[in-house]
C-alpha cells in the first residue's frame, strides 16, 4: 500500500489465496509457495540490511547503491516473471531463467563496485571483465524496469544510449553530439555522480527506502483502519459526507504513501461503496477517489519520492520543500471537496451522521498508532534531523505505539512489515537506478539546456505558454511512466527555462512599473541606446517583453543576477520544480491513460473512460495551483501575502467548481456560469483589487442561487 510510484503492482494483501496449478500466471508471482517464501525471506534480509546501512553502516556510496540494486535485482526476479506462460513446465523454466538472471546481475553489480579502485589505478581503463559486468548491469536495469513499469522507460534508455553512442553524430544542428569513446560512455554511465549508481540511486537506497519501510510498518500496525474511521468521524456530519471521507482518508494516507494507484486501491475499497450507497453515481465516486488519491503525491512528507529528488535537483533542503508544499496540497484537497459538495447539492443528498463513529472511540481504538509516529516524524524533521534518521526512529515509534492499541505488533507482524516494505520498493528501486542512465545522457550531451532554450523560444517570453508546453510534455510522458519518473526526466529538460521565465516576469514588472534600477537600464542600453530613455518611465507590457526578448542570453543572465535578490532566485527555482512536479501528476487522472482512475473504476464497477473524465474534471487543482506558484508569491511570500493568496484562492476555486458543475445551491444559468468563471479567475489573479471584485461578484451569484433554492 505504500509504493512510491503509480505502477505499483506489489500492494496486494499479505496472504492472497494460492493460485491453482492450471491458471495463467499473473504479472506478479503469488506470495505463497516456495518462491513466495523465498521472496519473503529475501525481503526481510534486504530491509534489515538497509536499516543497518542507513544508521550504523559506513559503506561508500557506490557500494551501498550497488548492493541496493543487487538485492532488488534478485527480489524483482522472484516477484516479477520475465513472461507469462499457461503451463507449469513453462513457468518452471521461466523461474529458473529468472533466478539465474537475478544472480548474474547481482554479481555484476557487486563487481562494478569492487572494480572501481582497479579501474582508476589503470588510468580509467576498463578490463574485459569490467566491460562484461557493466553491460550486464545496464541490460539488467533495463529488463527489470520493463517488468515493473512497461516499455516506455526501456525505449527511452535505448534511445538515450543510441544518441550518446552512434546516433548523435548523424543528427543536425544543436542536437548533434559525438566525440566520446565507448569506454568513456560506459565508465560515466556506471561511475558518474549522475549515472547508474549515482545521486538518484543514493536517494533510492537511503531516504526513499526508509520512508517506504516506515509506511509499511505504519499500515501494518492498523493505521489504515484508523484513517478510514477518523475520516468518517470528521466528514460524516457534512453534506456529501461519504465522498468527503474519501478526500480526508486519501489526504491522510498520502502523508505516508506516494502512490496514487496504491492509495486508490487501499482506501477506495471502503470509500467508493460508501459513496455509492449514499447516492453518488459510480463514475463520480471513482473519480473522487482517484482525484483525492492523486493528491497523495503532492502531500508531504513523502510526495512519492519527489520531495527527495527535488531536494537533490535544487539543493534546497528537504524540510524547506515539504514546508512549502503543505499549504498547496491542502488547497488541492479543498478543491476536490468543493466538487463533492456541489455534486451532493445537485443530487439533493443530505448529511447523515448516523453511521459516523465517535471521535473518542476512534482515538481510543488506534489513534496513537498513527498520530504519534507522524507527529514524531514531523517534529524530528523540523528539529533538523536527517530524513533517514527520522524515518528509522519513527519505525521504532510505530512498534512501540502499536502496543498501546488493540493490535500490538509482534515478531510476525514486524517480519511482515519488513518484507512488505521491501516488496513495495521493487519497482521504485529498479526504476530510480535505471533512470540514472537517462540523467547521465541528458547531462553529458547538454540536451537539457537545448530543450530549455527551445521551450523559452517557443514560449516567446510567455510564462503561461511555457507552462502549457510543459503540461503537454508531462502528460505524454506520464502515459507510459510513473509520475515520479516523469518528473525526474522532465525537470532537467524544462526547469531551467521555467526558472528563467519566472525571474523574467519580475524584471518585466519593474519595466512596466518604471522602477527598473539604473544598472538594468544600462544593460538594455548596450543593445538599444534608445531604451535608456524609454525605461525611465512605465512601459507597455508588449514593448517591455519585446525589449527583454532582444537581450542576448549572457546579458539576460547578468540582468537576473544584478536585479533579483538571491532569496527570490531560490524561491523561483523551487516554484519551477514544483510546477513541473504538480503537472507530472496529471497522467493519473487524465484520459486516455489514467491508472488511478481506471483502478477506481474497477472498484466502482463503472465505465473506465467515463470515470477518467470525471477524475480529470475533479482534479482541476493540478492545473490551477501551479499557476499560483508561477504568478504569485505563494511559496516564498510573507505570512500576510500567503494568507491573502490562500483566502482568495479558496473562494475562487469554489467559484470555478460551480461554473464547471453548473450548480451552486441550485442549478445556475449560463450567464451565471460565465460570471462565476470570471469571478474565480479574478480571485486567482495576482492583484488585490481584482480579487476583491471577483469576491463581490461570486457573493452576488451565490446569494441569488441561495434565494432561488
Amino acid at each position: 500500500m505504500t509504493g512510491s510510484a503509480d505502477n505499483d503492482a506489489t500492494s496486494a494483501p499479505l496472504s492472497p489465496p494460492p493460485a491453482s496449478s492450471d491458471e495463467v500466471e499473473s504479472p506478479v508471482r503469488p506470495r505463497t509457495g516456495l518462491v513466495g517464501r523465498l521472496a519473503f525471506g529475501l525481503g526481510v534480509v534486504i530491509a534489515l540490511w538497509h536499516l543497518y546501512a542507513n544508521t550504523y553502516g559506513t559503506l561508500p556510496t557506490l557500494w551501498q547503491n550497488a548492493l541496493h540494486f543487487a538485492g532488488f535485482a534478485l527480489l524483482c526476479t522472484l516477484v516479477f516473471p520475465a513472461v507469462r506462460l499457461d503451463s507449469s513446465s513453462g513457468r518452471l523454466a521461466v523461474l529458473w531463467f529468472d533466478g539465474l538472471l537475478g544472480i548474474l546481475v547481482a554479481l555484476a553489480a557487486v563487481h562494478v563496485a569492487f572494480a572501481e579502485d582497479a579501474i582508476f589505478a589503470r588510468g580509467v581503463n576498463l578490463a574485459p571483465l569490467d566491460w562484461v559486468a557493466g553491460i550486464v548491469v545496464i541490460l539488467g536495469a533495463i529488463e527489470f524496469t520493463r517488468r515493473t513499469t512497461g516499455w516506455i522507460i526501456p525505449v527511452l534508455i535505448f534511445l538515450g544510449l543510441s544518441y550518446i553512442t552512434w546516433l548523435g553524430p548523424w543528427l543536425p544542428g544543436t542536437f548533434s553530439f559525438g566525440g566520446l569513446s565507448l569506454e568513456t560512455i560506459l565508465f560515466r554511465t556506471l561511475y558518474a555522480d549522475e549515472g547508474l549508481f549515482g545521486t538518484i540511486a543514493r536517494i533510492s537506497s537511503s531516504i526513499v527506502f526508509m520512508f517506504m519501510l516506515f509506511g509499511a510498518f505504519l499500515m501494518r500496525s492498523g493505521a489504515a483502519d484508523f484513517i478510514i474511521d477518523l475520516a468518517r468521524c470528521l466528514a460524516g456530519r457534512f453534506t456529501g459526507g461519504p465522498a468527503l471521507v474519501a478526500v480526508i482518508a486519501s489526504a491522510l494516507t498520502g502523508t505516508i504513501s506516494g502512490s496514487a494507484v496504491a492509495n486508490t486501491a487501499s482506501t477506495g475499497v471502503i470509500t467508493i461503496p460508501l459513496m455509492k450507497r449514499a447516492g453518488f453515481r459510480g463514475r463520480f465516486a471513482g473519480g473522487v477517489e482517484a482525484a483525492a488519491s492523486t493528491g497523495g503525491q503532492v502531500m508531504p512528507p513523502i510526495m512519492g519520492a519527489g520531495a527527495f529528488v527535488m531536494a537533490n535537483y535544487t539543493q534546497i533542503s528537504y524540510t524547506t520543500i515539504i514546508a512549502a508544499a503543505a499549504l498547496p496540497a491542502l488547497l488541492y484537497f479543498l478543491t476536490v471537496a468543493y466538487f463533492v459538495r456541489i455534486e451532493a447539492k445537485r443530487l439533493g443528498l443530505q448529511a447523515d451522521s448516523a453511521d459516523a463513529p465517535r471521535l473518542a472511540d476512534v482515538l481510543k481504538r488506534g489513534g496513537l498508532t498513527f498520530v504519534l509516529p507522524i507527529g514524531v516524524l514531523i517534529g524530528m524533521l523540523i528539529a533538523g534531523y536527517t530524513p533517514t534518521f527520522a524515518a528509522c526512529t519513527t519505525i521504532l515509534v510505530v512498534i512501540a505505539a502499536s502496543w498501546l492499541s488493540p493490535t500490538p505488533m509482534g515478531p510476525r507482524a514486524i517480519l511482515d512489515a519488513l518484507a512488505t516494505g521491501a516488496r513495495n520498493m521493487i519497482m521504485t528501486a529498479v526504476l530510480l537506478v535505471a533512470i540514472g542512465i537517462l540523467i547521465n545522457v541528458i547531462l553529458t550531451t547538454g540536451v537539457g539546456n537545448t530543450f530549455s532554450l527551445m521551450i523559452a523560444d517557443w514560449a516567446s517570453g510567455s510564462l503561461l505558454i511555457a507552462i502549457v508546453l510543459i503540461a503537454l510534455a508531462s502528460l505524454v510522458l506520464g502515459m507510459g511512466l510513473p509520475v515520479t519518473a516523469a518528473y525526474i526526466v522532465l525537470a532537467p529538460l524544462s526547469a531551467p527555462a521555467l526558472h528563467g521565465l519566472i525571474l523574467d516576469s519580475q524584471i518585466l514588472a519593474m519595466m512596466t512599473a518604471g522602477t527598473l534600477p539604473d544598472a538594468g537600464r544600462m544593460l538594455f542600453a548596450l543593445v538599444d541606446p534608445m531604451a535608456l530613455t524609454a525605461l525611465a518611465q512605465p512601459m507597455p507590457a508588449g514593448e517591455a517583453q519585446a525589449l527583454l526578448n532582444a537581450l542576448p542570453l549572457e546579458a539576460l543572465a547578468g540582468l537576473r543576477d544584478q536585479l533579483i535578490d538571491p532569496a527570490v532566485v531560490l524561491t523561483a527555482l523551487l516554484s519551477a520544480h514544483m510546477i513541473i512536479f504538480w503537472l507530472s501528476q496529471d497522467s493519473n487522472v487524465t484520459p486516455p491513460v489514467c491508472l488511478a482512475a481506471f483502478t477506481a473504476a474497477a472498484i466502482a464497477k463503472a465505465p473506465a473512460m467515463a470515470t477518467g473524465f470525471d477524475a480529470w474534471r475533479i482534479a482541476k487543482g493540478l492545473y490551477i495551483v501551479p499557476l499560483l506558484f508561477a504568478f504569485t508569491p505563494l511559496l516564498g511570500g510573507t505570512f500576510w501575502q500567503v494568507a491573502e493568496i490562500l483566502l482568495f484562492a479558496a473562494i475562487g476555486l469554489y467559484a470555478l467548481g460551480g461554473a464547471l458543475q453548473g450548480f451552486l445551491e441550485t442549478r445556475i444559468l449560463w450567464v451565471e456560469r460565465v460570471l462565476l468563471l470570471a469571478a474565480g479567475t479574478a480571485m486567482l489573479w495576482p492583484d488585490t483589487y481584482s480579487r476583491l471584485a471577483g469576491t463581490m461578484v461570486f457573493a452576488a451569484v451565490f446569494a441569488w442561487s441561495l434565494r432561488r433554492r
